[in-house]
This record gives C-alpha cells, sequence and structure tokens, in this order.
C-alpha cells in the first residue's frame, strides 16, 4: 500500500506513543507521516495526551523562555505565541525561498524544475566509499590490470586480478559504513532508513561499482590458465557478505580485515611459497581449485546464503554497529 491509501487510526497512533507498536510497522508509519498532515496531527495528539506529553511542553516552554529572553509566552494550541503583538510576516527573501523548496523536496530553477534533493540523497545513501576516492581506486585496478596485461607484458596478469577482485568490494563496504566513514553515521543509523537497511544500501553501491569494471577488465586479459573472468563473482558476494556478517561481532574494520586477509593468504601463499613452479602459474592452479567448476561455485552460493541467514537473523545488531 502506498501513503495515500491508507491513514493511521487513533489506536495506531497510541500504540506508536506509548512505545508498544513493533519496529517495523513504527518505520513504516513515520514514513507515511511524511506525506500526510492529518496522519501527522493524530501522532502528535497521541504523543501530547500521553506520558511524554508533560514532558514535550516542558521542554518546549524552557526552549521558548531561552529563546525570547524575558518576555512572557503562551504556550497554547500547536505553536507558541508571543504575549506582546508581533509584526506583520514579510515577503520571504529569495534565500528563505531557495531553503524552503529544499526542504519541500524540489528544487525548482527556473525554466527547468528538478529533483536535485532526491538525487543528493541518494547519493548520501550510497556511501562515502562510492562517492569519494573509492570509485577511482577501482578504476585505477582495473585499468592498472590491463596496463600489466599488455603494457608490460606480464602473463599472469588476469590470476592477479582475481586474487584481489574479491577483496576489493569487501574493502568498499568497510569503507561505506560507521563512524570512522561517515561523519553523521549516529544521526543516520538513529534514522528509520538506518541501520542494517542503510548497510544494505551502500553494500549494493559497492557492488555495482565494482562488479562491471573489474569483470569486464577480466575479460581484456588473456587468460594464462586462470579461470574465467566472471568466477569471481560469487567468492565476492560470498566474502562481501561474511565481512557484514563478523561486522555484527567485530565491527565493520575488523570483519573486513578477516575476510579480506583470509582470503588472500589462502590464495596468494600456496603460490608465493612453492618452489616448484613460477607464481604467476601456482596462482593461476590456484585459483581454479577455489573458484573453477561446479562445486567450487556451488559451495560459494551456499555460503552466501548462510551469511545473508546470518545476517537477517541479528539485524537488530546492526543499529549499534560500532
Amino acid at each position: 500500500m502506498t501513503h495515500a491509501r491508507w491513514h493511521a487510526t487513533d489506536t495506531l497512533a497510541a500504540r506508536y506513543a506509548d512505545g508498544t507498536l513493533p519496529e517495523s510497522e513504527a518505520w513504516s508509519l513515520e514514513k507515511h507521516l511524511e506525506h500526510c498532515t492529518s496522519c501527522a496531527t493524530r501522532v502528535s495528539h497521541a504523543v501530547r495526551a500521553g506520558t511524554a506529553g508533560a514532558v514535550l511542553g516542558e521542554v518546549r516552554e524552557a526552549v521558548l523562555r531561552e529563546a525570547l529572553g524575558s518576555r512572557p509566552v503562551v504556550v497554547g494550541g500547536s505553536l507558541p505565541t508571543p504575549a506582546r503583538e508581533t509584526p506583520a510576516p514579510t515577503a520571504p527573501t529569495p534565500r528563505a525561498r531557495l531553503w524552503s523548496s529544499r526542504v519541500s523536496g524540489r528544487f525548482a530553477v527556473p525554466g527547468a524544475p528538478g529533483r536535485f534533493p532526491r538525487l543528493a540523497r541518494v547519493l548520501w545513501a550510497a556511501g562515502p566509499a562510492v562517492r569519494g576516492a573509492w570509485s577511482l581506486a577501482v578504476l585505477v585496478v582495473a585499468l592498472g590490470a590491463v596496463a600489466l596485461g599488455y603494457g608490460a607484458g606480464v602473463a599472469g596478469a588476469r590470476p592477479l586480478l582475481l586474487a584481489l577482485a574479491p577483496v576489493v568490494p569487501v574493502l568498499g563496504v568497510a569503507l561505506s559504513y560507521g563512524p570512522h566513514a561517515d561523519p553523521v553515521h549516529e544521526i543516520a543509523a538513529a534514522s528509520p532508513s538506518g541501520g542494517l537497511r542503510l548497510l544494505l544500501t551502500r553494500t549494493v553501491a559497492v557492488l555495482l561499482v565494482s562488479l562491471p569494471l573489474l569483470t569486464l577488465a577480466g575479460l581484456l586479459l588473456p587468460g594464462s590458465g586462470a579461470p574465467g573472468a566472471a568466477a569471481w563473482l560469487l567468492p565476492g558476494l560470498a566474502l562481501t557478505l561474511a565481512s557484514l556478517a563478523l561486522a555484527g561481532y567485530v565491527g565493520s574494520r575488523a570483519g573486513a580485515a578477516v575476510t579480506g586477509g583470509g582470503w588472500l593468504c589462502a590464495v596468494l601463499a600456496p603460490a608465493l611459497t612453492s618452489p616448484s613452479a613460477a607464481p604467476s602459474a601456482r596462482l593461476a592452479e590456484q585459483l581454479s581449485a577455489v573458484l573453477d567448476g561446479p562445486l567450487a561455485q556451488g559451495a560459494w552460493a551456499a555460503s552466501a546464503v548462510l551469511c545473508a541467514a546470518a545476517l537477517a537473523a541479528r539485524r537488530a545488531v546492526y543499529d549499534r554497529l560500532p
């Protein structure tokens, strides 16, 4: 149902006011209140009629007393009114009209109305990793692999790219969520769209940037005995979900370090320590063992499903993710 097809009843407003409404229904109601004035008024009356009403009244009166100084105020209804007569309102300034248009969700450009605030919200939800230098870093990795394969004539460029590619989205997610990455993390996590929902939104944004670029780079490189260019997609998804699942216990950065470091040790250590073959050839063999064939890909798919189930089971933890 859309917000135009239903309205909050008095019972629903009362349950929201006393805190007995389930979290998912409370989020849905809060989203609906952004568009429905009548329901917002009904919920406001319910909150004021409850136990929080007296506290809100005291806080409002104290704020008004501080803002208006010694002038007496009359607190009643929906808006406080100063006791003395106030001058008639003047026409809003251009800056005020601009701010009002932004708040209402539409940025008016003469002759070309648009929705720039919506685009800004999408970019904010995508996360710092996508907005900042991380996207450029992914592009540099992809172009660097192609340059190694064709410009420098490195035969093991594709195996090296396939070894590094699954770690790239893991690092992108770690850089996208948390107080270390977002200066307004506390506010975002406390919002109805915060927590696991925001974390998954930023994970999808990271995957949408990294998967096409790295897969295309792998297609452009010579095989050199390595698996196909798309063989890393399921492992990359599974490792990303595994880092998110671990983040519920140890934090996003530590979870990314464990999963990314574990993968690199598993595929790079045998290639670097084997004296019987060239490192590039040994790396290609190691990647074939963990990426090639339906058995390996099926194991990665099962791992991704298990990690997704772990995320769903512990979704409440991500409201307080360190």
